[in-house]
């Protein structure tokens, strides 16, 4: 269900039928330059990026820099939530 231009209760009143039925809702508006949108998908799956942390192998380096996880700026893996 998408909604555009209703009152504030409007919206509400509506989510809440939708999320009760399991139905995805969005709404949003636009005032000039401003607007806003709002999504209940309910419960849903979605993949997220993020940047792998390379492992540092004990006993090569020692202190405090070589036991935090390094970043791997251009490798990245795909996370299931």
């Amino acid at each position: 269900v998408c909604l555009t231009c209703c009152s504030r209760e409007s919206m509400v009143r509506i989510n809440q039928i939708c999320h009760k039925q399991g139905i995805k809702f969005f709404t949003g508006d636009v005032f000039g330059y401003h607007g806003y949108m709002f999504a209940d998908l309910g419960e849903h799956e979605f993949v997220e990026e993020k940047p792998k942390v390379a492992k540092v192998s004990s006993g090569v380096e020692d202190g405090p820099e070589a036991k935090r996880a390094r970043l791997e700026p251009a490798e990245t893996t795909m996370v299931k939530k």
